[in-house]
């Protein structure tokens, strides 16, 4: 395998993403690469991935590697050279069986995650689930404890402009098969036109499908300067101290943010804010709801989210995989429904029209004297 293409590189892959081109080569620093994150890079269209990190440690079987492999995107492991300090961006190297060269000199050597190998590695991976299981409950455990004050309504929720009350509220998270559950819900934003809250990169999931979101919910660390020009109403997820980085950055877009200072995930703020507000139904697209979720995005437990979800589930529906219900291939049996239906009315309008019944006595008649019968 011969690769020759300008790098970029980051050790934040979030942050790598904005910069990249199609054909760049992807240089990140990312243990357990995620699924979101793998989701990304492959819509960047790059020519190859280059992980200073583990691409699966082997803690969880993570899926992003799997993604990108399944992209037909190279991705190589590389963990004893320090590319970040031998190359800037826009560097030309080549990557000329597992070495990396620049100037035809060698300055590290990859290893190839093939398909077989990331499906072997994510096997020994899924062998450990059930001792990372055990870690995952005992801190969500612990953390409910803290953060008991979401379910028991502790939690200061600012007034805003938008109007909730008696609406349904749409959540998109930038999350699992967003893309995917969206296109299948449109129907659905067009005819209900909910409430419209893009948790960060949400909001950006929401401009892609041609929605403006009414609220952008986050810490503003995800979302592009685009959307929150565009966005309605922004509020700004703090620290439970009140520290609050991301209104730096809305400050310096000389935009006006709410600050809500609160444990737990910007998704949980976002669905107590609906809920705090009176929606009449709360409806959540790319949500985390599971341990590997929560394991990607980094966070030991996800004792937030159990809670939040007791307090406002009986309003809330998770449209998470649910363009997998309408997933269907056109068969031949359709295909022979439609042609009946299609042909019983012009049987029907045969018999019944006496021009045509005229005109196929005629076709008969002759075909009978061309064949002497």
């Amino acid at each position: 395998m011969e690769i020759k293409a300008p790098v970029k590189l980051d050790k934040k892959t979030k942050d790598l993403i904005k910069r990249l081109d199609p054909g760049d080569i992807a240089i990140i620093d990312h243990d357990d690469l995620d699924e979101v994150a793998a989701n990304s890079l492959v819509d960047k269209k790059i020519s190859a991935v280059i992980n200073c990190g583990k691409s699966i440690s082997g803690r969880y079987p993570n899926l992003g590697p799997g993604i990108i492999s399944k992209a037909n995107i190279p991705i190589f492991d590389i963990d004893k050279y320090d590319l970040f300090n031998k190359l800037e961006d826009g560097n030309i190297i080549e990557i000329i069986d597992e070495k990396i060269l620049v100037k035809n000199e060698l300055i590290g050597e990859v290893e190839l995650l093939s398909k077989d190998k990331i499906e072997k590695l994510s096997k020994l991976a899924e062998e450990n689930i059930d001792i990372e299981l055990e870690k995952f409950i005992k801190n969500t455990l612990d953390y409910a404890n803290k953060e008991k004050g979401f379910i028991l309504g502790n939690l200061k929720i600012p007034t805003i402009s938008t109007q909730i009350k008696g609406k349904h509220v749409l959540v998109v998270v930038r999350g699992q098969n967003y893309r995917e559950d969206l296109s299948t819900i449109i129907s659905y934003i067009n005819e209900v036109n909910p409430i419209l809250i893009g948790v960060d990169g949400g909001g950006d999931a929401l401009l892609e499908f041609g929605f403006t979101p009414h609220i952008i919910v986050g810490d503003m660390d995800s979302v592009s300067d685009k959307c929150l020009k565009k966005c309605k109403e922004i509020i700004v997820h703090a620290y439970p101290d009140g520290r609050a980085p991301g209104m730096d950055r809305i400050k310096s877009l000389g935009l006006d943010g709410i600050s809500l200072p609160a444990p737990g995930t910007s998704e949980d703020i976002a669905m107590l804010l609906a809920y705090d507000k009176g929606a009449d139904l709360i409806v959540a697209v790319g949500t985390h709801s599971n341990m590997i979720d929560f394991l990607e995005k980094g966070r030991k437990g996800m004792a937030s989210t159990f809670l939040v979800r007791m307090k406002v589930g009986s309003k809330l529906i998770d449209a998470r995989g649910v363009n997998e219900l309408y997933k269907s291939s056109i068969k031949s049996k359709h295909i022979l429904g439609l042609i009946i239906a299609g042909v019983i009315p012009i049987i029907i309008i045969m018999l019944i029209s006496n021009p045509i019944r005229n005109l196929l006595k005629l076709i008969n008649i002759r075909l009978r004297m061309i064949f002497g019968l």
